[in-house]
């Protein structure tokens, strides 16, 4: 059975959230959908002075996109500017890209292809 897209989101989340952490960054919870209608990704800052919510859209879009926004979400949440947003930034496609190679031929290996899933997924 190969992973539906709220699987991968979850699993993408968790990848992610670890690597934040180990760089020493500020972890946000992820969701999906963006509860604004018509955008990709939306990011809400907690109101205290760390954390917040990113939220993606996972549906009619490469898988990538919004692991691309989650990982923007990430550096924004965390007031990242450059030379350290840049680097940061690096350290984490790295990573998400080790993961999506791994997702993609988990898809590829299987007979029944990608099944879509366009539930609301909330993971914080």
């Amino acid at each position: 059975m190969t992973p539906s897209a709220t699987t991968k989101f979850t699993a993408a989340a968790r990848v992610l959230a670890q690597r934040a952490a180990e760089l020493d960054l500020v972890v946000p919870g992820f969701r999906s959908p963006p509860r604004i209608v018509g955008v990709n990704r939306s990011i809400r800052r907690s109101r205290d002075s760390e954390g917040g919510v990113v939220a993606v859209r996972l549906s009619d879009r490469p898988f990538t996109a919004a692991v691309g926004d989650m990982i923007e979400g990430v550096i924004f949440i965390n007031r990242l500017e450059p030379p350290e947003a840049d680097r940061a930034r690096t350290q984490l496609w790295r990573t998400m890209l080790q993961f999506t190679v791994e997702i993609s031929n988990e898809v590829s290996n299987s007979p029944h292809g990608v099944r879509h899933d366009h539930a609301t997924t909330r993971v914080a």
